[in-house]
């Protein structure tokens, strides 16, 4: 499902700039994880996760549902875990092919 915020690449970069948010985003390209999920990720307060969640959806990165009494975030931007895994096999070594995104 295509987010409905406009994309700024600057603010993509910006908002995975981050650690925590990096991971955050690299765990949703697994499917749908509630803030329970990502804290234990991250290892940070349930404040500190929703604020990284903010930015990423601020960015177009993420969106999220409601599911009960729950909320649950996917990745919104599909490439961006196309390009984390990218840059993870081109750092340890392995050759990458350069291929156009979003055609």
């Amino acid at each position: 499902m295509p987010t409905s915020l406009p994309i700024d690449p600057v603010r993509v970069f910006s908002a995975l700039g981050h650690e925590a948010r990096l991971s955050i985003a690299q765990e949703l390209a697994g499917g749908e994880r509630c803030v329970s999920d990502l804290r234990e990720l991250v290892g940070s307060s349930w404040g500190t996760v929703s604020r990284h969640l903010s930015v990423l959806r601020n960015a177009g990165i993420v969106e999220s549902s409601k599911d009960g009494n729950q909320v649950v975030y996917r990745l919104a931007l599909p490439c961006v875990a196309t390009f984390t895994n990218c840059l993870l096999a081109a750092a340890k070594g392995k050759k990458v092919e350069v291929r156009t995104c979003c055609n």
